[in-house]
């Protein structure tokens, strides 16, 4: 229901607990609604706003918790992109059309993104003094900053120009990736699985890096997408924006953790049972599990997961085997999206970061909505006041 709220997100918006929420309710602060067909209380998004802004320190302006987005919802353990369930949207449709979704609310042609050769030439010159052993991530933070540079428009902040110009960066940026190749792949799926494998690029094989690159689209505000966002409400171009993102992506705790799971797992592909029970003496999180979003399940690592497990190929049926084990040792907690990863990785014969350029690619998909959404919002209203600790100066 555009407009409208469930009570987790009431609960968030407001910093109360659920059972708050439903007390505000019964004082007549606030109005519940319940649809047919859906579990749960909506809350219109203007009453909350109205309840969240009273009282409020008119000094403290530009906070972040007043992003008000339309892309990606996250309920009850199920993630939607513009209130299309995510995963139906990743067994159904290709990334180019599920990315014109997220962009403008349309499926259009999925036709693959435009590879432009001059452009491809560049960016393989600008990355071509990086070390051969260089992360994946760095050659695209390279690249995507190299084709910025070489676009005159890119001041061009439109709706329309800003389609134009993620279809054509991330044909490019994928097409600049070694093995460097100037012509457009079948599908983004095809001309990603390129550069992060040699292993035979079955259709099903295929599908579930697909799946994976739609899955990973967007997330809400996650560190990285806030990057975006504030940079956009500078009025930074796409290119400095997601720039910005692949900056804070670049985190010990955001986008580095698909390698974590993957070192994880080489252990446990030999010896599961050994492997958690060194990283449980170790302490700290068990890599791939658990998240700080979802309650229950992570509905992105279970379609990973599923569609791994329904192959026949050795590599696959090894790593599934490996994952279930643990899963049946840990049974209080759950396999989140970096560990599907992981499997998908070691099933493919991938390289240990290419986990991370999975998720970087398909997350430019994302930031890039991201910052057209942001484009559109009054400039510069990322503002927050800091409270001054340090010493007063003299009376």
């Amino acid at each position: 229901m555009d407009g409208y709220l469930s009570t987790e997100q009431v609960a968030r918006r407001l910093g109360v607990k659920a059972e708050t929420v439903y007390a505000y309710v019964s004082r007549g602060l606030l109005t519940s609604l319940r649809t047919s067909g859906q579990r749960g209380s909506r809350f219109a998004a203007d009453e909350v706003e109205r309840l969240a802004e009273h009282g409020r320190d008119a000094r403290a302006v530009g906070v972040v918790e007043r992003i008000r987005t339309s892309l990606t919802l996250l309920d009850r353990d199920t993630l939607y992109y513009r209130g299309l369930q995510v995963t139906e949207l990743a067994r159904e449709h290709p990334v180019e059309a599920v990315a014109s979704w997220l962009w403008t609310a349309d499926f259009a042609a999925a036709e693959p993104f435009p590879v432009v050769p001059e452009q491809v030439a560049a960016a393989v010159r600008a990355t071509a003094g990086l070390p051969a052993d260089a992360r994946s991530v760095d050659r695209i933070r390279l690249i995507v900053a190299t084709l910025g540079a070489l676009d005159p428009l890119r001041f061009d902040l439109s709706a329309t120009a800003s389609v134009r110009t993620a279809r054509s960066l991330l044909g490019s940026v994928v097409a600049a990736l070694p093995p460097a190749e100037p012509r457009p792949a079948h599908d983004f799926a095809a001309a990603v699985w390129s550069r992060l494998t040699r292993h035979p690029a079955h259709p099903a094989c295929v599908a579930i890096l697909r799946a994976a690159l739609i899955l990973l689209a967007d997330h809400d505000l996650a560190v990285s997408t806030l990057a975006v966002r504030v940079a956009a409400s500078g009025r930074a171009n796409l290119y400095a924006a997601l720039s910005a993102g692949l900056g804070a992506f670049d985190g010990q705790l955001h986008g580095t953790a698909s390698t974590l799971a993957y070192k994880f797992l080489a252990d446990a592909l030999t010896d599961p049972m050994t492997a958690l029970s060194d990283r449980l003496r170790l302490g700290g999180p068990l890599p791939g599990f658990g998240h700080r979003v979802y309650a229950h399940r992570d509905p992105r690592a279970e379609m990973l997961l599923d569609m791994l497990a329904g192959l026949r190929h050795p590599s696959a049926v090894a790593v599934s085997s490996a994952v279930n084990e643990i899963r049946t040792a840990q049974p209080e907690t759950f396999a989140n999206v970096d560990l599907a990863l992981a499997a998908v990785m070691h099933a493919f014969d991938m390289s240990a970061d290419a986990g991370e350029a999975i998720f970087a690619l398909s997350r430019l998909i994302g930031w890039t909505a991201h910052a057209m959404e942001e484009y559109a919002e009054e400039p510069l209203r990322f503002r927050p006041s800091g409270i001054y600790v340090g010493p007063m100066p003299p009376a």
